[in-house]
């Protein structure tokens, strides 16, 4: 086998099936590698005694990964377990990933960082469901280079054309995927056959062991050739100098190269190259540094500073793969956070194109993703970002999304193209814009947005707002939910992603009278916040006021004005809301109108009473 020219620090995953003995694998080689401590090898022997009475001397190598108490109890790895070991000629970083499909978001976070996979088969097995999803996983995340480890050899009797049919339907799985370099070995892990040492109960296999392919498998299998520094931080502790400081994502720079900061257009050269060892006069991908420019420009965190000659492409709107992580689905058009290299920007997924069904690849319709699948979708940002595709950097091609009330990181994606209506739309220009209208009309434009259950009297309260604002001259219009759904809005159903496209689509029906001058009443019973804080921000600031109609369900159920209540709980309405469908109830909204012992007469006085200084033109 020829020497690896690359011999630099290798990050590779273990994964594979249930049971199919990752674990186990892994603290062999650990063991083998000559880097487990004295100490730990006799704490290993004591756990093994008293875990496996009946085994005698025998090592469970899987206690050196699984650190949880649950997975010791379980017999299974639930958590990415990552390691550092090392050998006389190369250092690694291993990441054992869970084998169940509920921990297929583990999997792809470890997956996220590697450049190689070990890939377990049970040879009685075979190649399982699981075995082709944690493949199709590594190729969606750029691992190009595979060692398929054919464990339990032994439980075969060590035969050769067991393990050669494996081998061969892997590499027609391979091919399939993408993936471009597949090495295949016999293993016995608990007796490290072809682990550290050649094996002699397979003297057929006459290939490297697993911790020589380790050893000799390319660390960068694939570089960004431009240059790339996504800034981090504005680095000027006095006034006698500022620096952009980054870690270098692609490509390389010197000392006197032109340079653009993007999204931006503006130009500058590199003055100085710093690090906490002195300046240097060349920087590469993977070093972290401070960028100084001959001039000064307005350079923020989550700007790009890119090759002149070679800038990066800039969009607003992609094509993507997602592997969705939330606990709750992905809904399209609800809004998340998105975080590409150093930079965070407002997210909507526009559409979900397909979903891939993980362990044939087949596309599926779908209009929604729940935890661990895979969608193919089209994403938008509400700022133009400078990105790369995946393929060509995994920095400013890969992202997360963010579940904005929680913080909870909800997905992550591969970006694949920009698309070109993103850079065919512009805004244009216009002279007559919303407070000209409004001038115009005697009044200052508003959205006011009545939400609450179902029955609780909005369109009642809504209908008498809009009667006395026009006996008072404005001018109004009210867009109610259950009108709207016979238009606009006729082709949605109840379903939560329906919801999700009625309050957009409302939203910005709103958002466009609003901009004529007028003062819009929307009645909807809207009852997710993200989406009511979504419409929120089309608007600005103060032209938006929320007003909760508080009624409790008790209350509702006795009006039940159109029989739907009665309707939901016979079970003849689905995804009703306040039954079977959840009511986020406004935390701070501008208006609170509880309705227990007030009339609806009484609540529409209180509310014309807090709009009309809002509305009221400047003398």
């Amino acid at each position: 086998m020829a020497a690896n020219d690359n011999q630099g620090l290798l990050r590779f995953i273990t994964c594979g099936s249930v049971d199919d003995g990752k674990s186990t694998l892994l603290g062999r080689l650990l063991y083998d590698a000559g880097t487990v401590p004295a100490d730990q090898i006799e704490a290993l022997k004591a756990d093994s005694r008293r875990l496996h009475p009946d085994a005698g001397d025998a090592l469970d190598f899987a206690l050196l990964t699984d650190g949880l108490e649950a997975e010791r109890e379980q017999g299974i790895t639930i958590d990415v377990a990552y390691r550092y070991f090392h050998t006389a000629k190369r250092h690694f970083i291993v990441a054992d990933c869970p084998g169940h499909e509920q921990y297929t978001r583990n999997m792809a976070t470890g997956a996220s960082n590697a450049e190689l996979a070990v890939v377990l088969v049970d040879a009685r097995k075979g190649l399982l469901p699981q075995t082709r999803r944690h493949s199709y996983i590594c190729a969606l995340l750029g691992i190009r280079q595979v060692i398929v480890a054919i464990n339990k050899m032994d439980l075969v009797g060590c035969d050769e054309q067991v393990y050669a049919g494996i081998v061969e339907a892997y590499r027609e799985l391979a091919q399939t995927l993408g993936i471009t370099k597949v090495d295949c070995l016999p293993v016995v892990a608990p007796g490290g056959d072809n682990i550290g040492v050649a094996s002699a109960r397979m003297p057929w296999y006459r290939g490297p062991t697993l911790l020589q392919l380790l050893e000799a498998a390319d660390a960068a299998p694939t570089r960004a050739a431009d240059f790339r520094l996504p800034v981090q931080w504005v680095n000027r502790p006095d006034q006698s100098f500022r620096g952009y400081a980054g870690t270098v994502c692609g490509g390389s720079v010197a000392r006197g190269d032109e340079v653009v900061v993007q999204p931006g257009v503006e130009r500058a050269h590199i003055a100085r190259i710093v690090t906490a060892d002195g300046d240097l006069e060349t920087a590469r991908e993977g070093q972290a540094v401070t960028l100084c420019l001959d001039r000064e420009l307005d350079v923020s965190r989550g700007d790009v500073i890119a090759d002149a000659a070679h800038p990066a492409p800039i969009a607003d709107q992609f094509a993507c793969h997602l592997v969705w992580l939330g606990d709750n689905p992905l809904l399209p058009n609800r809004n998340y956070w998105l975080r590409i290299g150093t930079r965070t920007v407002n997210a909507r997924v526009m559409s979900i194109k397909h979903k891939v069904d993980v362990n044939t690849q087949a596309e599926l319709a779908a209009r929604k993703l729940t935890l661990n699948e895979v969608g193919y979708c089209t994403i938008g940002v509400d700022a133009a970002i400078a990105f790369e595709t995946y393929a060509t950097n995994r920095t400013l091609g890969g992202f997360i999304l963010i579940d904005r009330q929680s913080n909870a990181t909800v997905a992550c994606g591969m970006l694949d193209f920009a698309l070109t209506r993103a850079a065919n739309l512009h805004w244009q220009h216009v002279d007559v814009n919303r407070t000209v209208r409004g001038e115009s009309l005697g009044q200052r434009p508003l959205c006011v947005w009545l939400t609450g259950l179902s029955g609780a009297g909005k369109s009642t309260i809504a209908n008498l707002v809009e009667k006395r604002l026009h006996t008072q001259g404005y001018h109004t219009y009210l867009l109610d939910g259950d009108n709207v759904r016979h238009g606009i809005n006729k082709d949605l159903g109840f379903t939560p992603a329906d919801r999700v496209e009625n309050i957009r689509r409302i939203g910005e029906v709103a958002h466009l009278m609003v901009d004529a001058g007028l003062i819009v009443l929307v009645s909807a019973i809207s009852p997710y916040r993200s989406e009511r804080r979504s419409v929120r921000e089309r608007f600005a600031g103060g032209e938006f006021v929320e007003v909760f109609v508080d009624t409790t369900l008790a209350q509702c159920e006795a009006r039940d004005p159109k029989g739907l209540y009665r309707k939901a709980r016979a079970g003849e309405i689905r995804n009703f809301t306040g039954i079977d469908a959840p009511y986020e109830a406004p935390e701070n909204p501008e208006v609170h109108l509880p309705t227990a012992d007030t009339r609806a007469e009484r609540l529409a006085e209180l509310l014309v009473t807090q709009l009309l200084p809002r509305i009221a033109s400047q003398p």
